[in-house]
Parts: structure tokens; sequence; C-alpha cells
């Protein structure tokens, strides 16, 4: 295939005649969707400085973010929109919090012990 041209992947010859394939760099699809949460109106300011500390923590580790929510409600309250349509978004690999009950009060083991069988999914 060398000779023919044929390979599917760059290559080159060394001058001793060895071949090296070089493989495709895998293009990663999705993301980290960063997620702030408070639990009443009167709590706006925490939510906005809680999301500049995700984000610049983020911009410090060169993350690749593709969504910022913000949601104002109770950790307890398991029908939260914004919560629901990061855990459901397949592009999202990454939810980053500030604490991990940002995301829930309770029963966060329960989510992570689920998305364990997605390698690619963390929190």
């Amino acid at each position: 295939m060398w000779k023919l041209g044929q390979l599917p992947m760059p290559a080159e010859q060394l001058p001793t005649g060895t071949i090296i394939v070089h493989p495709a760099i895998a293009i990663v699809e999705g993301g980290v969707a960063l997620y702030a949460r408070v639990s009443s109106a009167d709590q706006k300011n925490d939510l906005d400085r809680q999301m500049a500390r995700l984000s610049e923590f983020a911009a410090l580790k060169g993350l690749r973010v593709i969504d910022l929510v913000k949601e104002t409600g109770s950790g307890l309250n398991g029908h939260r929109r914004a919560m629901l349509r990061v855990l459901r978004n397949p592009a999202v690999h990454t939810v980053g919090v500030e604490h991990r009950d940002r995301l829930m009060r309770f029963g966060i083991e329960y989510v992570e012990a689920e998305l364990t069988h997605l390698p690619q999914f963390k929190i």
C-alpha cells in the first residue's frame, strides 16, 4: 500500500527504508458544561460569582466549554430543567461544578455510578 500510495493515513519513509505511519488524530466531540446553582433568587450575585470561578478554572485548564448553565432552584428538586438538560446532552462529557451539592443535594453518588458506563463522562 505504501508503494502504491494507498495508505489511508499519513505516512513517511525514513532513509533506512522504515515506513512510519502516523495515526489520524482523533477529534474529540463534546466538552464541558459549567453548571452553577443557587437556591433562591436573592442569591443571584452568588450565582454569578460561581460561574465566574468555574469559567476561570476552565480557562486555566484549557477545557473546551460547550455550555454555561445557571439555575435557581432547590438542590432537592429532581426536576430542574437546566440540570436535566445538561445530564441528557450527549455532547457533554464533563460537568463542572464548584461543589457536588450544586448539581444535586442528595443522590449524586447514584448519578456518578450510573454514568460510569460512559467512559468519557465525569462530574
